[in-house]
């Protein structure tokens, strides 16, 4: 609960940076679904007039759509101006890990195609080297057995992610996840997606560079920082 408290106040002051009649770009998780429903209050309240809001999920999208926000499709918005989304790991230097809600692959695109990225996050999240958690690697269904074992002949070990009902879990693009788990924190987490990425049947890792500008953090006594 404290870490929901936490999410909640980062998402309201993070909905509070949007300038009217512009073109927002939506996460996926439960901080992405705390700063939807605070921008929607806020969008109502003070009509902002929202161009668009563009989601990186149906998740995303169904609860933007029931809010009343004005969603597309990033196929038809040729400009989005600021992308929010949470994060699972966020380091110093504003390199993240991302991945546990199963859309990392199209919110690197959104926050990529946006003038800017505001990550939301509670200071659980904060970190001081990537890898503390799992590093999601999306894997493409065919050939999915020999591209795990492309993975882990580079050193890598891991699991496929899997659902409560013990079948594969599928990313937005209809893909498998494949969590790799570190002994230690990562000292060059660039390399490690460099590694990955070059692998046929890899779209892409959780590992995001260069990509957030700022960083809005709750903390659990009710204060927030920007950085």
């Amino acid at each position: 609960m404290a870490n929901e408290k936490a999410k909640r106040i980062a998402a309201r002051e993070a909905a509070k940076l949007i300038q009217p009649k512009t073109v927002v770009g939506l996460g996926t998780g439960s901080t992405a679904t705390f700063f939807i429903e605070e921008l929607a209050q806020r969008a109502e309240q003070e009509q902002l007039q929202l161009k668009a809001v563009v989601p990186s999920s149906s998740r995303s999208g169904e609860l933007a759509k029931s809010l009343g926000l004005p969603v597309k499709d990033i196929n038809d918005v040729f400009n989005i101006d600021i992308t929010v989304d949470g994060a699972d790991e966020v380091d110093p230097e504003k390199r993240l890990i991302k991945g546990r809600g199963g859309a990392h692959v199209r919110e690197k695109i959104l926050a990529s195609s946006s003038q800017e990225m505001v990550v939301i996050a509670d200071e659980s999240k904060l970190v001081d080297a990537l890898g503390v958690g799992v590093l999601p690697v999306e894997v493409v269904v065919f050939g999915s057995p020999a591209t795990r074992l492309k993975i882990e002949n580079l050193g890598y070990k891991g699991a496929w992610r899997m659902t409560e009902e013990s079948s594969f879990f599928l990313t937005e693009n209809g893909n498998f996840l494949y969590d790799i788990s570190f002994d230690t924190p990562m000292t060059d987490p660039e390399q490690t997606h460099e590694e990955l990425i070059h692998l046929p049947g890899v779209v892409d890792t959780g590992l995001f560079f260069h990509l957030a500008r700022r960083i809005v953090i709750g903390w659990n006594d009710g204060k927030h920082e920007i950085r």
